[in-house]
């Protein structure tokens, strides 16, 4: 089964990427895998107060990815994979492709205007490092425009 794989933040390029992806997914009898990423955890002197950031940064990430996956259920019907896994991105994108050889592309957003994003800007400079295609949506898409072109 053909999976893209999509990481969901709080930025308005994420929904963009994701609705890409399922509309995607239905077209070609595929699926999604919605990738939340946690913060490397910082060093705080104090391990109960670090647990406690840690926490937090474990359910804010689940909440994105709830939300997330609710909205693509209700627009495509696709039931997505979730992960939520701290650490860098690009460290954590490239192990989840390798642990799951189903992926058919990554797919990202840019930002609506200005600088592409980090991890558009990291993956299309080095995407001969990708052992799968990588798909660049550009944020400033409508709805209307992500259908027409998925």
């Amino acid at each position: 089964m053909r999976i893209y794989l999509v990481v969901i933040d709080e930025s308005p390029e994420a929904s963009v990427a994701l609705r890409f992806a399922a509309r995607r997914a239905v077209k070609t009898g595929g699926a999604v895998e919605i990738l939340a990423l946690m913060p490397p955890p910082e060093f705080v002197q104090w391990s109960g107060v670090q647990a406690t950031i840690e926490e937090e940064a474990r359910l804010k990430a689940e909440g994105l990815v709830a939300a997330a996956a609710g909205t693509l259920v209700e627009e495509s019907g696709l039931k997505p994979s979730i992960t939520v896994r701290q650490g860098d991105g690009r460290k954590v994108i490239r192990e989840i492709i390798a642990e799951t050889p189903d992926i058919a592309a990554l797919v990202l957003a840019t930002t609506p205007s200005g600088a592409p994003g980090p991890l558009v800007s990291h993956f299309a400079g080095d995407s001969g490092g990708l052992a799968v295609p990588l798909m660049i949506i550009p944020g400033n898409l409508d709805n209307e425009a992500i259908d027409r072109l998925s």
